[in-house]
């Protein structure tokens, strides 16, 4: 517990910066959902503390996601009751325990390096596109908002269209200030001033943009924002009201089939949502430390389970979070868990406070985060690295911005699938010849997806000529490719080629192999 709190300088400015990220992004993911406002907020405070206590991983923040939305809205409507829904939720929590007990967490790492830095690339591009509108006063659409395609029948960059047409002079003075301040506190002399580094840029924005409202409002009352431009939470007048807002699921709805498959399409969703987002952060990670996955299967598992049994919308690992979370300098865990706990006596004690933040000051706090994940640099590198890391890395980022992340990310993965095939296709079989000698090498693993090359190089091989095929430095060669060698060494009398074949005699498949015909 002590090397922790250690770090305590780091984590608890860290924590403030992912709080003023993560409330409107849990109102506005609710939202978006048909939930009640507070349910996302209480998976907020369930993913911060909940989470953040049992998760293996230091710097991944937990919350409610986007990309869940769709799915939460259309259980909330298929099952009609809400508190049936909560009870889909609880049930989520236990399918993603079982899959940490199977050790189902193993599927993160098949998923490609290109593919991840391109997920991040794009949820930046993403943030910097989303929050356009919200910077210049448009907020029609709900925060958190991450697909192409809205529910109000708009697109990611007709939306930004829109908002040009619906501009809010003071916004663009909030948010400019903000952008201002973010870029200023990047600077060298703030870091090295002690009490200034102290403090995190993102509340300094914030505080600004309350003030900058506040002022319009004592001088120029048109000019101020109004409610709709502002943080929307629920407020409690008594303790009563505030434990109102907590809701219990109803287990008498355990035998209706649609909560099972409500449940089992959340926990699947959920679970490859979260082994994304961990994989991503681990990259993000200064110090390179591993999230055990399968811990974070069970991790989320309890998660849900009380978030659902209290009346929250379900959790996954969330990268915008995790991802402000990394660039504010946190260093463990403690971050995640205060996050929580700030979260909650927010809500519970000054909601009148935050109902007062305009959504531009943290529309400019997003987009600064976007910017950091989706530099111009992390192109150049994936450039330089080949044609083969930067196809999937680009694929990737177009994927996710014009659909949403699971679809993006899966055409990622096809993409990245097919180079890496491609790779092992042109590397298991190296042919060369000098006049009529040919030497053809097998190396690594020969698949049946090297059958056409090795069929075509064999019948190449012209009249009189010398044939070495090597295959002592192959770990494995499918029985298709050990049939087209046997039928050519079968029939090389008729061209009159001599050949030889090249195989240890420890090696299993030196048997499979004919002797090559004499003339």
């Amino acid at each position: 517990m002590k090397k922790y709190f250690q770090h305590i300088g780091s984590d608890l400015p860290a924590s403030i910066v992912v709080l003023l990220v993560a409330l409107p992004l849990c109102l506005g993911i609710a939202l978006g959902s048909g939930a009640p406002l507070f349910s996302g907020i209480i998976a907020g405070i369930v993913g911060g503390i909940v989470i953040g206590l049992i998760s293996g991983s230091q710097l991944s923040v937990s919350g409610p996601a986007a990309g869940l939305t769709v799915i939460v809205a259309g259980g909330i409507i298929k099952l009609q009751v809400y508190e049936a829904f909560l009870l889909a939720v609880v049930l989520s929590g236990v399918f993603q325990l079982v899959l940490g007990f199977i050790k189902a967490g193993v599927i993160g790492d098949f998923i490609p390096n290109s593919v991840i830095k391109g997920m991040l690339a794009a949820i930046g591009l993403i943030l910097i596109l989303k929050q356009m509108p919200h910077l210049v006063g448009y907020d029609a659409d709900f925060m958190g908002d991450e697909s192409f395609d809205q529910v109000d029948q708009k697109n990611t960059l007709s939306e930004i269209t829109q908002a040009m047409s619906a501009i809010s002079s003071t916004a663009i003075i909030i948010g400019v200030v903000s952008l201002f301040i973010l870029v200023a506190w990047e600077q060298a002399y703030i870091k090295k001033n002690k009490i200034l580094n102290l403090i995190p840029g993102p509340l300094v924005v914030v505080l600004a943009g309350l003030l900058i409202n506040e002022y319009f409002i004592r001088y120029n009352a048109e000019a101020a924002l109004t409610s709709k431009h502002l943080v929307n939470l629920p407020i409690a007048d008594s303790i009563n009201t505030f434990v109102s807002f907590f809701t219990l699921p109803k287990f008498e709805y355990i035998n209706n089939v649609n909560v099972w498959t409500t449940a089992l399409t959340i926990a699947i969703v959920a679970s490859l949502e979260t082994l994304l987002g961990i994989e991503a952060v681990d990259k993000l990670d200064p110090y390179k430390r591993v999230t055990p996955t399968n811990l974070e299967l069970k991790a989320q598992g309890i998660g849900n389970i009380v978030s659902g049994l209290i009346g929250g919308l379900p959790l996954t690992s969330v990268v915008v979070r995790s991802s402000a979370n990394v660039t504010a300098g946190a260093k463990t865990k403690v971050s995640a868990i205060m996050h929580g706990v700030l979260l909650l006596a927010c809500v519970m004690f000054i909601p009148v406070f935050l109902n007062k933040i305009p959504l531009s000051a943290l529309a400019a706090v997003l987009i600064f985060t976007g910017y950091k994940l989706a530099k111009v640099k992390l192109f150049k590198e994936f450039y330089i690295k080949g044609w083969d890391q930067f196809v999937p890395f680009v694929v990737t980022v177009f994927a996710i911005l014009l659909s949403d992340l699971l679809i993006g990310i899966i055409i990622g993965i096809v993409v990245g699938l097919f180079f890496m095939i491609r790779s092992n296709f042109r590397t298991s079989v190296i042919v060369v010849h000098d006049h009529n000698n040919y030497l053809i090498r097998f190396r690594k693993d020969v698949s049946f997806l090297n059958k056409p090359i090795v069929k075509k190089k064999l019948e190449e091989v012209p009249e009189n000529a010398f044939v070495m095929i090597d295959a002592s430095r192959a770990d494995f060669i499918d029985k298709d490719i050990i049939e087209e060698v046997n039928n050519f060494l079968c029939h090389v009398h008729l061209k009159n080629i001599r050949a030889e074949i090249k195989i240890s005699p420890t090696n299993p498949m030196h048997t499979l192999f004919n002797k090559p015909q004499k003339k």
